[in-house]
């Protein structure tokens, strides 16, 4: 067979001299190079540590310019799309993209936050919102803002840094114009008085061999302490799984506290720093942890100074070798509260959840073994093995053992942190710990677990407040906020609070939650709920969604549906 072959043309050759003008992508400013080394001067350039470069620039200039995040991208080697995308992750960080002649708007001089959280709004925040315009210059930036988790003071507006309690707007008015813009360090028990009242002879002990590994892990299990950010699973289960995984293990300990309506951590850590850093070293040594990444949430400035202070006099006196202690700073993210969207974040990434498995206790914080903690369950390590686990397995009622902290707030006489016994009721709670309801209110519903947890009426206040208690009524206790709402409240108008809530935090990783949040809210908007729809929606988020903000931010729709259906009838 015959076959033509046809010369091919030459090819036009590439002209190689040919040199672009300039690289692709947005050119690196010199001068805001510049800004950014010297802002960055005391930090290691590291990639993990990128949010806490956001945070130096962000506290420098009081805005994120692009042009900055390129000089940032350009310093730690990434792409400037990376950089950016963490960025504008996180609700703190306010990023700003260059006029059509390439400069920047000046940042508002401060930033004012008012707490739209469930207790604040019950106390009066929409008001302060309303009204605050009308006293503050205009360069005065007023946003509305998650839980700050102080909702034991609401309403609550925050000054730059500095929380005002019970905020009414002449009060946020008169520190602004004071120029009273950082939280004071909270008044705590320091290192030296912690050291003199016996304190970190436990961890001596421990380290120095007078207390044996296999004791102190027993004495966990025995105690019956279970994690108490929320998901409760056994404190000395948790050990053990650790401790079986290949070295070098490392340990994650979670403060962000996002949960609205809860406060206990900030409120222990204000008190008693030395408690929690002694408990965190011994689960550390029990478990043999090379290094600790203590995870803040944002909103507790005081706390995060008065937490560097202590660590520094810490480290400077040590009573034994310690690990690595690194602290580091959240940026506004109710889903870094999840342990694993909490590692990403540690890592310098957006905080989304990862999928398991495997899990946090086989390959969490830089792909090691990771033991992740609350802050609250370490505080009642010492006090544990101090007195032995009998002490504190033998509080509790009901047929419940323990103790719970429970955040209080909404319409009682005296909100704030009450210590009780696990499986007490809310009635129970409400009598013997918050000096009951509210001069004017009487009891009409409750959350049990913060937003997350549900809503229950009265009828149900004689059901024990613990782990696994509450489930079979459509709701859990999770890190036991309990926010108290009365007859001059409606469940419904709770719901819509949560539910713009969640929506607001979602992380947008999948889609039942990024776009279930927005329908459901959109949907409870109305003024007539289509119930059938709301259902299915409900359950879909359940099954499908990545983590448990997807798959529990139904519950105060559902609980409305079940418990408050009353509320939904047309007016007569």
């Amino acid at each position: 067979m015959n076959s033509t072959v046809i010369p091919l043309r030459p090819a036009q050759a590439p002209d190689r001299e040919r040199r672009r003008r300039a690289p692709k992508g947005r050119q690196v400013d010199p001068r805001a190079l510049h800004d950014v080394r010297e802002a960055l001067a005391e930090l290691p350039l590291r990639r993990d540590l990128l949010i806490e470069h956001l945070h130096a620039l962000q506290d420098r200039f009081r805005q994120l310019t692009t042009a900055h995040l390129a000089a940032l991208a350009q310093l730690l080697r990434l792409s400037q799309a990376e950089v950016y995308e963490v960025a504008s992750f996180y609700h703190h960080f306010d990023v700003v993209r260059e006029n059509a002649d390439g400069s920047f708007d000046a940042p508002p001089r401060l930033t004012v936050r008012v707490c739209a959280g469930l207790s604040c709004e019950l106390a009066g925040a929409r008001g302060l919102l309303q009204r605050l315009p009308a006293l503050l210059d205009a360069d005065v930036r007023i946003v509305a803002a998650p839980c700050v988790g102080r909702c034991a003071e609401a309403p609550v507006a925050v000054v730059h840094q500095r929380p005002v309690p019970q905020a009414t707007p002449e009060a946020v008015a008169d520190e602004v114009a004071a120029g009273r813009i950082r939280d004071e360090l909270p008044p705590a028990i320091g290192y030296d008085a912690y050291r003199a009242a016996g304190g970190y002879r436990l961890l001596q002990d421990c380290v120095q061999g007078r207390r044996d590994v296999e004791a102190v892990l027993q004495a966990m299990d025995d105690a019956g302490l279970r994690g108490l950010g929320g998901a409760g699973f056994p404190a000395g289960r948790k050990w053990r799984i650790v401790r079986a995984e290949p070295a070098p293990r490392l340990m994650a300990v979670n403060i962000d506290e996002g949960e609205p309506g809860t406060f206990k951590d900030r409120h222990y850590l204000e008190r008693d720093p030395h408690r929690f850093l002694e408990g965190m070293l011994v689960a550390a040594w029990a478990v043999g942890v090379e290094a600790v990444y203590i995870y803040l949430r944002d909103e507790y400035h005081g706390c995060r100074a008065l937490l560097q202070a202590e660590l520094a006099r810490l480290q400077a006196d040590p009573p034994v070798p310690l690990p690595r202690i690194e602290l580091r700073r959240g940026a506004g993210a109710y889903i870094c509260g999840e342990e694993s969207a909490m590692i990403e974040s540690i890592e310098g990434k957006r905080g989304m959840p990862r999928l398991r498995p495997p899990y946090v206790a086989q390959a969490g914080l830089f792909g090691r073994p990771t033991l992740e903690h609350n802050f609250e369950t370490l505080y009642w390590v010492r006090e544990i093995l101090e007195r032995g686990p009998q002490w504190f397995a033998s509080h509790g009622r009901h047929g419940r053992r323990g103790l719970r902290s429970f955040s209080v707030s909404g319409r009682v006489r005296r909100p704030g942190v009450h210590l009780a016994p696990a499986g007490i009721t809310l009635r129970e709670l409400i009598d013997e710990h918050c000096g009951g309801m509210a001069e004017g209110h009487e009891l009409y519903a409750y959350l049990p677990g913060g937003a997350s947890g549900g809503i229950l009426p009265a009828r149900l206040a004689d059901l024990p407040l613990d782990f696994d208690t509450l489930q079979p009524h459509g709701c859990f206790i999770g890190s036991a906020a309990i926010i108290v709402l009365s007859q001059h409240d409606r469940a419904v108008d709770a719901a819509r609070n949560l539910m713009r809530f969640f929506e607001d935090e979602s992380c947008g990783q999948c889609t039942p939650c990024r776009v279930g949040t927005a329908k459901a809210r959109r949907l409870i908007e109305q003024e007539r709920w289509d119930v059938a729809l709301l259902t299915q929606l409900s359950q879909v988020m359940r099954d499908a969604s990545i983590c448990g903000l997807g798959q529990a931010a139904p519950n105060p729709i559902d609980c409305v549906l079940k418990y408050f259906a009353h509320e939904l009838e047309p007016a007569a």
